[in-house]
């Protein structure tokens, strides 16, 4: 999986390519986290680009929800494939994530 992250006005963006798995979460757990403890405050995570989500890869973005959360700082969670976007419907997790269908639809929902 790679990472590439960017700036957009206030938001912090990560885009996401390849599968979001056991061996690539951590990766993608430990810049989150990292962008949260420097107060970042509006994060974006761009999955359209990514083929595969497994129960590692949510749990990461159920950690830096709460993370999120405790911080006061918003995740949106844009453009996700129909198969990525139905394993966060089979668990139920997409009642409490924010999903945006475009980049730009998810920066003006983080305001």
């Amino acid at each position: 999986m790679k990472i590439n992250q960017k700036q957009k006005q206030d938001v912090q963006i990560f885009e996401l390519t390849g599968e979001l798995d056991f061996h690539n979460s951590p990766k993608l757990r430990e810049e989150l986290l990292k962008s949260l403890e420097k107060q970042v405050k509006k994060i974006l995570v761009n999955l359209k680009k990514v083929s595969y989500i497994d129960s590692s890869g949510l749990a990461t973005f159920v950690e830096a929800l709460q993370k999120s959360k405790k911080n006061n700082a918003k995740l949106v969670l844009a453009e996700p494939e129909a198969r990525v976007r139905s394993v966060f419907e089979i668990a139920k997790l997409d009642e409490i994530f924010l999903f945006a269908a475009s980049e730009d639809e998810g920066v003006n929902l983080l305001g």
